[in-house]
């Protein structure tokens, strides 16, 4: 069982950064495939990013390509989301998925194995 727990959310004006994490503990992290996910007030859960076990592929959602960057240390079993040039459109609360089978694009799904409990990210106009 791998626990998932996103630290890293807050408030931020437009044009703004944030880096969010998800620390991964109960299983072998390398082992897995991890992403990210958002969901904004009304709507459905949607993919953002995805990196493949060895972080050597990476995958992302058209909306956040070229501002957002998904990297993971296997040494410290976290995965971070890097945001930047934050628009109010990327409101959302942010989730962090693992999963053991998926490829990078498979993670798109999102029928993932675990989730974490989500960090809230506004962004201020």
């Amino acid at each position: 069982q791998v626990q998932l727990v996103e630290s890293g959310g807050g408030l931020v004006q437009a044009g703004g950064s944030l880096r969010l994490s998800c620390a991964a503990s109960g299983g072998t992290f390398s082992r897995y495939t991890m992403g990210w996910f958002r969901q904004a007030p009304g709507k459905e859960r949607e993919f953002v990013a995805s990196i493949s076990r060895s972080g050597g592929i990476t995958n992302y959602a058209d909306s956040v390509k070229g501002r957002f960057t998904i990297s993971r240390d296997n040494a410290k079993n976290t995965v971070y989301l890097q945001m930047n040039s934050l628009k109010p459109e990327d409101t959302a609360v942010y989730y962090c998925a693992a999963d053991y089978f998926s490829s990078t694009a498979g993670m798109v799904a999102g029928k993932n194995d675990y989730w974490g409990q989500g960090t809230q990210v506004t962004v201020s106009s």
